[in-house]
């Protein structure tokens, strides 16, 4: 059976429609800048789709949920099989088309939003104690990290039926290898740029983000971003946002024109944060999903902030 989101109040309406972009397709707005994710007992990852219309996933058992920002509803799409995970997550508007990494599985899931059909489950990688963590696009394909292990993967978006085209890079920067897999998180968000030539990596132990050449599979520090418990991260232009889970917090840096560079612009936060774990961008609001990770509530939600542009 479908759920629907029961709504409740936590942020004003009037300061959430300022938050809104005047682009974005008019319809009922939200009583609040708090949706729950009605029926999940966990949650990680969030995308936005098209227009106002996000997805969110239960950490925990893989299902997916569709929602709208200013309709501030939300419902299950697909309910995922058993023993799937639903960390981070992309769309990609072009063939409607959800990646989500997929944890302990060493997996990423591929799913079709207009049907809530499965596409494809892609094996990543079988090194014991993997933990994929999150998802980037590029006009080629898919990049995802492992948590666990210095290397991210690409999946051709016309392969992804073929496990012999997974693309695996190993970082070779000896700082971004854990002492402890067991007890410690690596690499974590990731975002894309420059056409796909560059993607952004989030370190969670090392408090930091680093760039990579997808040409020449080199790795940099970021200098002037220091993120501590640096989760999800998004990139628009020069902007760059690193959601800090249990700080409760986003962070907005600034970016020199050659990316080795960020500075401080801003620190986002909100009464409604309960270790939030990833975000995405609508125009001037970003959406991010609490997890909880500290503080278990009976309801998980995604709340909107300003993203300060």
């Amino acid at each position: 059976m479908r759920r629907t989101v029961q709504r409740r109040t936590a942020i004003a309406f009037f300061a959430l429609m300022a938050l809104l972009v005047p682009s974005l397709p008019a319809a009922a707005a939200p009583p609040s800048g708090v949706i729950v994710l009605d029926g999940a007992n966990s949650a990680e990852g969030i995308a936005a789709g098209n227009g106002t219309t996000f997805y969110a996933g239960e950490l925990a058992t893989g299902d997916i949920f569709q929602g709208d920002i200013r309709a501030g509803t939300s419902e299950l799409l697909i309910d995922a099989p058993a023993g799937r995970m639903a960390v981070g997550m992309k769309f990609d508007a072009g063939s409607n088309l959800l990646f989500v990494a997929g944890g302990v599985s060493g997996t990423a899931y591929v799913y079709n939003t207009e049907t809530g059909e499965h596409v494809a489950e892609i094996t990543l990688t079988t090194l014991e104690g993997s933990f994929i963590n999150d998802v980037t696009l590029t006009p080629q394909g898919a990049w995802f990290t492992n948590s666990k292990y210095p290397e991210i993967y690409f999946v051709p978006f016309d392969q992804l039926g073929d496990p012999d085209a997974v693309r695996t890079v190993t970082l070779e920067d000896p700082s971004l290898v854990l002492a402890d897999p067991t007890m410690q998180f690596g690499l974590n968000g990731i975002a894309a740029a420059k056409g796909g030539r560059v993607l952004f990596v989030a370190h969670s132990q090392n408090q930091a983000i680093y760039t990579v050449d997808t040409e020449t599979e080199e790795s940099a520090l970021i200098e002037g971003v220091s993120v501590p418990n640096v989760d999800g991260i998004l990139v628009q232009g020069q902007s760059l946002w690193a959601v800090q889970n249990f700080s409760d917090q986003i962070s907005r840096f600034t970016l020199t024109d050659n990316l080795s560079t960020g500075t401080l612009e801003d620190v986002i936060t909100g009464e409604s944060f309960n270790t939030p774990a990833t975000a995405a961008l609508f125009g001037n609001t970003l959406a991010a999903v609490n997890a909880q990770f500290e503080h278990p509530d009976s309801e998980y939600e995604v709340v909107l902030v300003p993203a300060r542009l």
